[in-house]
């Protein structure tokens, strides 16, 4: 009988256990994903801002030196990313394979332009700026046409603020919710021991000597909550910069051995001083409150 009552004891205490470290672990996951995204949010909102394309179309009197002159001027300047001559033949080309169908048959012509395709750096992508790169390449005598979406500039450029302040407010909330979520579990790990812990207190034992083991102990869970969150943490990394290579993820490691450290630091700061507060509360309690 007594075997018995000892397994059931030890099942309940490796499930208690199981349960802290698995909540600990979840939570801080969800942390180290809203630390990756503040961390990565400028990177974030440049690249999407690099794809922003303005395409420069020549007149049919362009002469070829005279277009790669201009390509070569653009590519020396501070705000160029990328320049891409593409001629008509190749415009004409992509936009049959775009339709599914040859429309110079139809046409009997080409009525495309020679162009470049001038991407700018993210410093660069407002609408203020871009319409004054537009003006000083529309004054060149060969330039037909500067065309490029300013409504979706605009939008483009209003909406990363929003998301920046978005990310920041929603990191705030669900830290604090974080924070919440491991101290209840704690607590609640530490509420089925609360007679032991008065016992304890009856016979003699301090406060320090009580709440010592069960600190250290919720240290050690939240140590190995923090290492499960980390691996999968890095499991997504891995994920992210196989398929968005562009990103950089990767490519800055004192920032993502900062974030990994914050998020271990995190995980036994918040298991040690949700334990302190949990143990001092039935510490303090009067034998009777203990059945409620």
């Amino acid at each position: 009988m007594s075997k018995s009552f000892e397994r059931y004891q030890k099942r309940k205490l490796i499930s208690s256990y199981f349960s802290v470290t698995l909540s600990i672990a979840l939570v801080l996951l969800l942390l180290g994903v809203l630390g990756l995204l503040v961390l990565n949010t400028k990177k974030l909102a440049d690249h999407f801002k690099e794809q922003v394309t303005l395409s420069v179309f020549f007149k049919d009197t362009a002469k070829q030196v005279e277009i790669d002159q201009l390509q070569k001027r653009l590519v020396m300047e501070d705000f160029t990313k990328n320049a891409t001559y593409v001629s008509k033949e190749a415009a004409a080309e992509l936009h049959s394979e775009e339709i599914g169908e040859n429309f110079m048959d139809f046409l009997g012509y080409n009525p495309l332009k020679n162009s470049i395709d001038l991407q700018l750096k993210a410093a660069f992508v407002s609408p203020v700026q871009i319409d004054s790169i537009a003006s000083t390449l529309q004054a060149t005598d060969f330039v037909e046409e500067v065309s490029y979406d300013r409504p979706t500039i605009a939008l483009l450029t209003e909406n990363v603020q929003r998301v920046g302040l978005g990310i920041l407010i929603a990191s705030a909330v669900f830290t604090l919710i974080a924070v919440l979520l491991i101290n209840s579990s704690i607590r609640l790990s530490i509420y089925s021991k609360r007679f032991i812990i008065k016992t304890m207190q009856m016979v003699g034992a301090t406060k320090s000597f009580i709440r010592r083991p069960f600190i250290w102990t919720n240290i050690k869970l939240g140590l190995l909550g923090a290492i499960l969150a980390l691996g999968a943490l890095y499991g997504l990394l891995v994920y992210l910069d196989l398929n968005f290579p562009d990103l950089g993820l990767m490519e800055d490691p004192i920032t993502m051995g900062g974030l990994f450290a914050g998020v271990l630091v995190l995980g036994v700061i918040i298991a040690g001083i949700s334990t302190f507060f949990a143990t001092q509360r039935f510490l303090n309690l009067r034998t009777d409150d203990l059945y409620y």
